[in-house]
């Protein structure tokens, strides 16, 4: 299986990378992209996700395409311009790509676009499996455009996964990076009350599952790229805690969150018990699928 990957030398693109045989990487920067990756990729090409589509020949010999790139939503405030900048990255960077699949001489047989549980929005103790309806907050608008781009590549007789990613947990970066600070000087705690519903998921596990979705040809649309096994906000803190050997019994309130981070406060205080439903009824084995073990294996 021959593949293009967008988003590569972001936190997970190396992870799966080094499952895939010489892809071809697709890279606004291809100095920075070959100083960080090295010979994970076969082949670098320059492309930037808002000026047009990739260049023809990036897609020669593809077989699936692989898209990670997108602006962070948890870095800065949300101003005007850096919701634009989210929503464009995802929305026009797909739409972009779908048209570079489209004028491809031999189109590839599988797009997997990576989507995020922001779509499901703000849902309480409901069980989200793949068929539940979208939210209509800002970062659910994205994920619903987000993932029309995408789907529109099956009028070139593609199949479409789109990956709806939950919290990423791994070494050297990602969500947890952010977290651990303040646990470590003893300043942890949970968020607001703890009750609301965490999903999440170990890079490992994530970087496997993008395989999975490229290789079993029965899955088509949404695919929930999340743990089985959902946690509490209080659950997560009290197993994080007890993995660095610190108390964790401050409790961050909303509004002071509010006041540091603005209207991304909502996300980080949203409940999300989204199920893997896809995945499991397709055959997919986690690898870590309880907090406690992920967190063993991240931190230990």
């Amino acid at each position: 299986m021959k593949a293009l990957v967008t988003g590569a030398t972001g936190f997970v693109g190396p992870r799966l990378l080094r499952m895939l045989d010489r892809p071809v990487v697709l890279s606004r920067n291809p100095d920075h992209a070959r100083t960080s990756i090295g010979t994970l990729a076969g082949r670098i090409v320059k492309w930037d996700p808002m000026q047009g589509p990739p260049p023809a020949e990036a897609f020669e010999g593809i077989d699936v395409v692989l898209h990670l790139a997108g602006e962070s939503v948890a870095e800065g405030r949300w101003t005007a311009a850096q919701k634009a900048r989210i929503r464009d990255s995802r929305v026009v960077g797909t739409r972009h790509l779908v048209q570079g699949i489209a004028q491809a001489a031999v189109k590839p047989k599988t797009f997997v676009s990576a989507s995020a549980v922001g779509y499901y929005g703000d849902r309480g103790e409901e069980e989200l499996t793949e068929a539940a309806s979208p939210a209509s907050d800002f970062l659910a608008d994205v994920c619903v455009a987000w993932e029309r781009e995408a789907v529109a590549a099956e009028q070139y007789g593609v199949r479409v996964v789109t990956a709806r990613t939950g919290i990423v947990l791994g070494a050297g970066g990602g969500a947890l990076a952010k977290m651990l600070t303040p646990f470590k000087l003893g300043g942890g705690g949970p968020l607001g009350n703890g009750r609301q519903w965490m999903p999440w998921i170990h890079v490992a596990d994530l970087a496997r599952l993008y395989l999975h979705a490229a290789e079993t040809e029965s899955i088509r649309g949404a695919m929930n790229a999340v743990a089985p096994h959902p946690v509490r906000n209080s659950e997560f803190t009290k197993a994080l805690a007890r993995q660095l050997h610190r108390p964790a019994f401050m409790p961050a309130p909303y509004f002071g969150l509010r006041l540091l981070f603005g209207e991304f406060a909502k996300v980080l205080f949203a409940s999300q018990r989204v199920i893997p439903r896809v995945a499991l009824d397709t055959g997919f084995v986690f690898q870590y699928p309880e907090i406690v073990e992920a967190l063993r294996e991240i931190l230990g």
